[in-house]
């Protein structure tokens, strides 16, 4: 931050007249960050200056030699506290102004007392602000200050006939409390600091957390809406040749439309009730291998006919494992529908202790005519495989046709691998 503030005066910097060593301010024209949104401080500025007009009081009776508080004093003594109403917004003019006065004070020959409070307050805002340099130099200023007056410039100011040079030993007293105004200073900085990054990361994270929910909404989205629109396709491209031919067929092919609309309608409101509240449990559980006989007969009304195989020996499948199954068996049949010439697919689910198998074979060939898909297929596939630590493989047969292979990790005990999301893939 302090390599910010200390750009000199150039092309795109500040003006010549608002720079100094310690960093840019205007103090007409705060900057944001300087605290220029924020509300004065009242409660704590009249209660430092209740405190100092008090203390001083107090303060004044162990130190005959000092002279005695007059309406001169209480005016410096108030105007060290009433500046610090500023020290949010101009916190780099507030430590000066605040060192400047109790010097005046000092040279004065008023009793030491709690003035000094309000330069600690004034430097500790500079330093969590950002103006470290600001606050340090007013704190020296102060210092050197008081070393002048206590040391040479005393008999020259009040009090009146004060020949006692003072020890060099009260200076340390005086070098102690000023570091430790700056231990306290950057103590103060750093934790806001650590709090602002705190803040950071947890507002990352939830971005991350509503993204990777955005992404798994939208992969649930496109694998109901192209299994259902593909169906669709190819039934209404159906009914249309044959309506004058052959009205009866045209009829069934109307009618597998109206029940694949359908279903995909109730999917979606399902995906969308549980985006709009996520609190709330899904009014029908979600699909899983056991809607096989579904798509196989979905499949068969375009003119697919699919073969379903299944080996090993069933167990119990956790349900994000079964849903990523399903979907990745409707998704390589959907491409089957759209992308191939064969009228033929087979689907084998092969248990495994540790792994479920999905093989979805067909004889080709590729049809190479535009279906209509969004060509996000595959890589919907792989990240579905991939959320839960599995792998997918697809690309042509040796000997002609499409295979797609994937295998999802079983845990043991049925329980499911902590889901992630994995990056999208270019096709």
């Amino acid at each position: 931050m302090d390599e910010q503030r200390e750009r000199r005066p150039g092309p795109g910097g500040p003006p010549w007249w608002n720079w100094a060593p310690w960093g840019p301010w205007t103090p007409w024209n705060p900057a944001p960050e300087e605290g220029g949104g924020r509300r004065l401080p009242w409660l704590t500025t009249l209660a430092l200056t209740a405190f100092v007009q008090i203390g001083s009081s107090f303060a004044e009776h162990g130190q005959l030699d000092r002279v005695e508080l007059n309406p001169f004093a209480r005016l410096l003594l108030f105007l060290a506290t009433a500046v610090l109403l500023l020290r949010h917004r101009h916190p780099v003019l507030v430590a000066y102004a605040t060192a400047a006065v109790t010097l005046v004070y000092i040279g004065a020959g008023f009793p030491y007392g709690p003035i000094f409070l309000a330069v600690a307050v004034s430097c500790f805002a500079a330093v969590v602000a950002g103006h470290r340099r600001a606050a340090w130099g007013a704190v020296g200023m102060l210092w050197g200050g008081h070393l002048l007056i206590a040391h040479w410039l005393y008999r020259w100011l009040p009090p009146g006939g004060d020949e006692v040079v003072r020890s060099w030993g009260e200076e340390l007293v005086v070098a102690v409390w000023v570091v430790a105004i700056v231990a306290v200073s950057e103590l103060g900085r750093l934790r806001r600091e650590q709090w602002a990054k705190e803040r950071a990361e947890r507002a990352q994270a939830a971005k991350r957390r509503a993204d990777e929910e955005r992404l798994r909404m939208a992969r649930e989205l496109h694998d109901v809406l192209a299994h259902s629109i593909s169906v669709i396709n190819v039934q209404a491209g159906m009914g249309l040749a044959l309506l004058d031919s052959d009205p009866e067929q045209a009829r069934t092919a109307l009618t597998t439309i109206k029940a694949a609309s359908k279903e995909a309608l109730g999917e979606v409101r399902q995906v969308l009730d549980t985006l709009r509240a996520p609190g709330d449990a899904p009014r029908a559980p979600a699909p899983g291998l056991d809607r096989l006989p579904e798509l196989v007969e979905q499949a068969k009304s375009t003119g697919l006919t699919v073969d379903v195989t299944t080996e090993g020996t069933r167990t119990k499948v956790p349900p994000g494992t079964d849903l990523a199954a399903f979907r990745i068996v409707q998704e390589a049949l959907t491409n089957v529908v759209r992308h191939s010439g064969s009228r033929h697919a087979r689907v084998l689910v092969h248990y495994e202790p540790a792994a479920l198998t999905l093989r979805v074979d067909d004889d080709g060939p590729a049809t190479g005519a535009d279906a209509g898909g969004s060509g996000n297929g595959l890589a919907g596939m792989r990240e579905r495989a991939a959320a839960l630590d599995g792998t997918i493989e697809a690309g042509p047969r040796p000997d002609g046709g499409f295979r797609v292979t994937a295998v999802l990790p079983l845990p043991p005990g049925g329980g499911g691998p902590k889901a992630r999301t994995a990056p999208r893939e270019d096709q």
